[in-house]
């Protein structure tokens, strides 16, 4: 004789409709015949039982790489010079705030482009 508790947990109170494909449903039947189980009982055993491995494929350009790889080589080239302008001692002038203002633009317009290659932030690839 069963016990409450374990009525209670052997009490599927929860449906779920599925739909499948002709050969979808036959892969289920064959699967549940070969066990000599319901199609529910082989569907909560692949559920409970069956270790699913997610795996993230990353799928680049390499030319657009290669092209943003050389654009922030040319931004830290352009910076490393700023720097080497001020650490010998040279003067704040106009020309070189407009510089800095254009490297920190470039380097915005790089990200941008790079979060398009890469999808986003919401996990998009970008399909060729």
């Amino acid at each position: 004789m069963r016990t409450n508790s374990k009525d209670k947990e052997l009490n599927h109170r929860h449906f779920i409709g599925l739909r499948l494909t002709d050969v979808e449903l036959d892969l289920l039947d064959q699967g549940a015949t070969c066990l000599s189980i319901s199609r529910s009982e082989y569907l909560r055993k692949l559920l409970l039982e069956k270790q699913i491995n997610h795996q993230i494929e990353v799928v680049a350009d390499m030319n657009d790489l290669r092209k943003l790889v050389s654009e922030y080589g040319k931004i830290g080239s352009n910076l490393n010079q700023i720097a080497k302008h001020f650490n010998s001692g040279g003067s704040q002038s106009r020309a070189i705030e407009n510089e800095i203002h254009q490297c920190i633009t470039d380097l915005f317009l790089l990200r941008k482009e790079v979060l398009k290659l890469a999808g986003g932030m919401n996990g998009n690839r970008k399909t060729h």
